[in-house]
Order: C-alpha cells, then structure tokens, then sequence
C-alpha cells in the first residue's frame, strides 16, 4: 500500500472483520480467528491506496468510507470503472492469479480498510471454505454489474444511463420527493457512466426541464417522478 497508512490501535481487528460481508457468515470464534491476521488501516481523502503495475500482495476490504478504482485510456485519460463501498473488497485477482493490477485505488474520502496478506488469506481460505465462496458471490455480482454497465453504454443514451444510474442511489424523503446526494464529482460520474462532463450536464438539465428531477444545493438531487426516471432508464 501506499505509504501514509496509519493504523488503528490493536484490539479494533474484530470490529472491522465482523462488518464486512465477506466474513459475516462465520462463527463469532472464527471471526475473531480471522481478526488475528487482519491488519485495520486508515487512510485520508484522496490518498492512493496502490497503483497500477504495483506489486500488490494483499487483499483490501472496505470498512467505512469509499474508494474507486480508475483506469488509463489509450488517450491518458483516467477513468473511474468502479466505486468501491464497504464491504466490497480489491486486491483480489492478484490472490487469484499473481498478476499486477491495471488499476489505480484511490479513496474518495476518509476510509478505514482491512488489511489481509496474501498468504494469510490462502490459510484462512483453506480453513474456512465459507470465505471463499462469499468472495466468489461478490465477484459474481461485481460482473453482472459490469455487464448490465457495458451494456447500457452500447444500447441507451446517456439521459437513461443517468436516470438508472441516480435510482440506483441511496435516498431519503425530504420536502415530498426522494433525495439523492451524488457521491463523486460530476467528472467521475461522467466517466462511469461512459460519457463526458458536457453530455452529462447537458442530461442534469434535460431530466431537471422535464420535471423529473429538482438539481439542489450542493450535490443534492431531488427525484421528482421516480416511476418517470424509471421507464426512462428500461426504455432508453
């Protein structure tokens, strides 16, 4: 990892591993078995967690806060390919395979992570085969949601890709309508959703004139006629 990581103090191990889903179907006993080789750290907003092409020896699960996880196009520009929310985990198909990643990890915001070496995690594997099949699941859904992304990209315009994208975003009720904060800057939500700044603001502004949603203060959107959002985004 990079350096910069502060760790938690001893005894905070089985708070994060208890958390994370990846370990939520083990015994209390086992968790705590777990918790004796996971390695609690913490990170400041915008640290870079490691790099691409960087020997990365260690699976990393998120406790609390949010990474991403970016890309180089051909071009050089970054871009954002997922978000990582806790208890969702990297580091992973080095474990698998050896390989060096293709990816850049970067924290969004304050974030706190457990930390498992490689070869520890080949052990608890090995001994706890309910791990390996909850990271298997994960990784399952991780390409589902690949493939459900890739194919919007090709077959909606970017209108329907930005109405599934802000109903797939938790939301409270606030003043009648259901509210949205947008977790990145407009620039990364742009690359996620495979399109540039000026075409999603350009979509802000067409979903806000058709009275389906209500662009707010800060990076607040309220949803104004979410059935409306919704047969945008099946029908885009």
């Amino acid at each position: 990892m990079a350096q910069g990581v502060r760790h938690h103090q001893p005894g905070r191990q089985d708070t994060c591993v208890a958390l994370v889903p990846v370990f939520q179907g083990l015994s209390r006993a086992d968790q705590l078995e777990v918790a004796t080789v996971a390695t609690p750290a913490h990170l400041s907003s915008g640290e870079l967690v490691y790099a691409a092409g960087s020997d990365v020896s260690q699976l990393l699960v998120v406790h609390t806060g949010r990474l991403k996880i970016t890309r180089s196009s051909a071009d050089g520009q970054e871009r954002v390919v997922r978000v990582l929310e806790p208890g969702d985990f990297v580091g992973e198909a080095a474990f698998l395979t050896g390989a060096r990643p293709d990816h850049t990890v970067t924290t969004l915001e304050p974030a706190s992570l457990c930390v498992f070496k490689h070869a520890d995690l080949a052990r608890l594997v090995a001994a706890h085969p309910t791990i390996a099949v909850r990271m298997l699941q994960a990784l399952s859904r991780r390409l589902t949601d690949t493939e459900t992304r890739l194919a919007a990209a090709t077959s909606t315009d970017v209108s329907a890709r930005l109405a599934g994208y802000l109903l797939g975003l938790p939301g409270t009720h606030v003043d009648g309508s259901v509210e949205v904060t947008l977790p990145l800057a407009k620039k990364d939500i742009a690359s996620l959703l495979d399109t540039t700044p000026e075409s999603l603001s350009r979509a802000l502004r067409r979903l806000g004139d058709s009275g389906m949603i209500d662009q707010r203060r800060g990076r607040r959107i309220g949803l104004s006629d979410v059935h409306g959002l919704s047969r945008l985004a099946d029908e885009g």
